[in-house]
């Protein structure tokens, strides 16, 4: 990628890097592959309050909300 080079830096670089993965795509994967490893742990303690929620529904008391806390 030189000054002198007849070739343009796009073509350069595209076949120095050819078949290697680019910074923006590895950041993307990172990124999906992130939310994949968070879903089951965040719908795990979503059906733990749920259940939690139910029980108490099934115990029949009310919620009591003390607003001086």
């Amino acid at each position: 990628m030189g000054i002198f080079s007849r070739r343009s830096d796009a073509e350069t670089a595209a076949t120095k890097y050819e078949g290697r993965e680019s910074a923006t795509a590895k950041a993307a994967r990172g990124r999906r592959e992130g939310h994949r490893r968070s879903i089951p742990s965040t719908a795990a303690e979503g059906q733990a309050w749920e259940d939690r929620d139910r029980a108490s529904e099934r115990r029949g008391g009310d919620r009591i909300t003390n607003w001086r806390d």
